[in-house]
C-alpha cells in the first residue's frame, strides 16, 4: 500500500512511523480546506452570519454517521484534550467524592483531572486503578477498574485507546459495569474515531470526546464531543460567549454554547466530512477494509520489532487497533526537552517514531503506528536501527 503514500504530504525522506500522535492528512483534504479558507476569507460576514450554521450542521451530520450518533448530540471542539477538560470543568463534586482513572491515563487527560480536583478545595480525591501491562485480556483490565471503586467513585475517566501503550480498553463492558452504581463514564477517545468501528451512542458512557486529525486524517484542530442527552444540561463550553443567554428554542443550548464560543477558523471541523470521504475512498473495501489493513500492518510491525528485541507480544491482539506498544530496555541517559535520546538517534537514522517514557524513566516503550501510507520495509528499517541504535546507548 506504500503507493498510497503520495496521496499525504509527508516528507519522503523520513519514514513516518508516528500516525498516532499528530496523524497526516491527505493533500485533497488540506486543499478542500485551503478552498473553505479562501471562501472565509472573501466574505467574513456572510461566512459567519450567514453561511457558517448551514454548514456545520452538514458536517455534523456526516460525523454522526461515521461514530454512530444522533446529530443532536454532538459539538466540534479543537481536540480531545479540549473536550476532556470541557466536560470536566462542567462537572461539580462533593466532599469525598472520588474521580477514578487508569495509570494509562494520557497525561494532558490527568492533568484535566488532577485540576478539577484541586480547584475544588481538596473536594474530590483522584484514584487510579493500576492496570498491569502487559496484560492479559479485556477481563483483567475491568477487574483491575472494578478493585479501585468504591461507594464514593463519581466518575471513570478512560481512555478508548490508550496513548502510550496503544491498548483498546473495554469501555462498553466498564460502562455497563458501572452503570448501575450511578457513576458515569467519561472517554478519552483522541485515538478511536477511524481507528475503530465506532458506535458512541451504544457505549452506555455519559460522555464522548474524539480526534478527527489522528485516523480520520483530517486538519488539525478537528475534534467531536458527544454528551448523553440527560447530561447535556450540564455542559458548558471553556468559552462562555453568546450562546449562554441566546433566546432561540430551534436547538438545545448545548450545541448554542460550543457551536460558538467565539470567532474562530472552522475549517478543520468542516472538512470532516471530506476527510472520512477520502480515506474511505482509498481501498475497495471502504472504512472496514482501512481498519483491517491498519490492523494487520500494526500487528506485523509489532511482531517484526518484538523480534529485533527478544520480547514477547505485551498485549493480544484482539486488543490492538493501529498502534502497538513494546518494552525497550531501560534508558541510560536522560530524556532532553522530554524526548528520550533513543529516539533523536532513530530520527538521524531517518525514522520518525516514539520512544515513550512510561510509566517513568528510565522505563521506557517503543510505539510503532500503522497507517495506509506505511509499508513493511520500513518496520524491517527501524528494526535494523533499533538494534544499531541501542547497541550504541
Amino acid at each position: 500500500m506504500h503507493e498510497l503514500a503520495q496521496a499525504f504530504a509527508l516528507d519522503p525522506a523520513v519514514s513516518f512511523l508516528n500516525h498516532g500522535s499528530f496523524g497526516a492528512c491527505p493533500r485533497a483534504v488540506l486543499a478542500a480546506q485551503s478552498a473553505l479558507r479562501a471562501r472565509l476569507e472573501a466574505e467574513p460576514v456572510r461566512f459567519f452570519a450567514r453561511d457558517y450554521e448551514t454548514l456545520l450542521d452538514a458536517a455534523r451530520a456526516e460525523l454522526a454517521r461515521f461514530v454512530g450518533a444522533d446529530p443532536a448530540d454532538l459539538a466540534f471542539v479543537a481536540n480531545a484534550t479540549t473536550g476532556v477538560s470541557t466536560v470536566l470543568r462542567s462537572l461539580r463534586f462533593a466532599p469525598g467524592d472520588e474521580l477514578l482513572v487508569t495509570d494509562h491515563e494520557y497525561p494532558a487527560s490527568r492533568n484535566a483531572l488532577d485540576f478539577v480536583a484541586d480547584a475544588g478545595a481538596g473536594v474530590a480525591r483522584v484514584v487510579v486503578a493500576a492496570v498491569p501491562f502487559p496484560v492479559a485480556s479485556a477481563e483483567a483490565i475491568v477487574d483491575a477498574v472494578l478493585a479501585a471503586v468504591t461507594p464514593r467513585t463519581r466518575l471513570l475517566l478512560i481512555d478508548h485507546v490508550t496513548s502510550q501503550t496503544g491498548v483498546i480498553m473495554p469501555v462498553a463492558a466498564l460502562c455497563a459495569a458501572l452503570a448501575p452504581r450511578g457513576i458515569d463514564v467519561l472517554v478519552d477517545g483522541a485515538h478511536g474515531p477511524g481507528m475503530l468501528d465506532l458506535a458512541v451512542s451504544q457505549l452506555g458512557a455519559a460522555y464522548y470526546t474524539g480526534n478527527l486529525h489522528k485516523w480520520v486524517c483530517g486538519p488539525k484542530a478537528a475534534a467531536f464531543l458527544w454528551v448523553r442527552r440527560d447530561r447535556q444540561e450540564g455542559v458548558r463550553p471553556l468559552a462562555i460567549s453568546h450562546g449562554a443567554r441566546s433566546p432561540r428554542s430551534d436547538r438545545a443550548r448545548f450545541q448554542l454554547e460550543l457551536d460558538w464560543c467565539g470567532t474562530w477558523d472552522p475549517t478543520a471541523a468542516l472538512c470532516a466530512p471530506e476527510a472520512i470521504r477520502h480515506i474511505g475512498g482509498l481501498l475497495p473495501g471502504g472504512w472496514p477494509a482501512v481498519r483491517a489493513h491498519n490492523h494487520a500492518l500494526a500487528l506485523a510491525a509489532r511482531d517484526l520489532v518484538a523480534a529485533a528485541l527478544g520480547v514477547p507480544a505485551p498485549v493480544p491482539d484482539d486488543l490492538i487497533g493501529s498502534m502497538a506498544s513494546l518494552p525497550l530496555p531501560d534508558g541510560k541517559r536522560p530524556p532532553r526537552g522530554g524526548i528520550d535520546p533513543l529516539q533523536d538517534a532513530l530520527w538521524a537514522r531517518g525514522i520518525e517514531v516514539p520512544v515513550v517514557l512510561w510509566p517513568a524513566w528510565p522505563r521506557r516503550l517503543l510505539r510503532v503506528s500503522a497507517q495506509l501510507y506505511n509499508h513493511h520495509a520500513q518496520y524491517e528499517q527501524l528494526a535494523s536501527a533499533l538494534r544499531e541504535a541501542l547497541a550504541a546507548e
